[in-house]
């Protein structure tokens, strides 16, 4: 990786691009090594803040990011995307808090957000992220599941909640 980040800075080309994303968006998702947001979103670099973490769960620190996001640069769109087969469904605190431990030899007692319906954990994750005060009003919230054997992105409910009601 270190070399061909030598090799990137070769060829590498200064654009006009700000840390404000072009395309106004800003998505939400899991670090599973399987998602490829920039082909399956269409984005290119520039156009939209992302962020990744176990499940695209709107943790603390995921809503520290989107109000940043939101309040500072611009973006006016959030997209929670989860996906088939994450390694935090069905799973439990407790469960992964002893799988932990058998490697590490240490409990850790951290929330690590597991769910049991893949439906409901993009629902409950649009409705945590609307319940946020700091938000623009006019923030749009909508979710989706990528299936990862079959490619597809299924909008989940009517695919957009809609602008924030307050």
């Amino acid at each position: 990786m270190l070399a061909n980040a030598e090799r990137y800075q070769q060829s590498f080309r200064h654009d006009d691009l700000t840390s404000s994303p072009t395309r106004r968006v800003v998505v939400l998702t899991c670090m599973d090594a399987r998602l490829d947001l920039f082909r399956l979103l269409g984005l290119q670099i520039g156009d939209s803040h992302i962020i990744r973490n176990a499940g695209g769960r709107a943790t603390d620190d995921a809503l520290r990011s989107i109000i940043l996001s939101t309040n500072s640069l611009g973006t006016r769109e959030i997209a929670v995307v989860h996906h088939t087969g994450c390694g935090l469904h069905g799973q439990t605190n407790d469960s992964i808090a002893e799988q932990v431990n058998s490697v590490s030899g240490s409990r850790p007692s951290i929330e690590f957000h597991p769910f049991n319906d893949l439906v409901a954990s993009v629902g409950e994750d649009i409705a945590r992220i609307q319940a946020s005060r700091y938000l623009p009003p006019e923030t749009e919230v909508w979710g989706a599941i990528y299936d990862v054997s079959e490619g597809s992105l299924t909008p989940v409910g009517n695919g957009s909640t809609g602008l924030l009601r307050r």
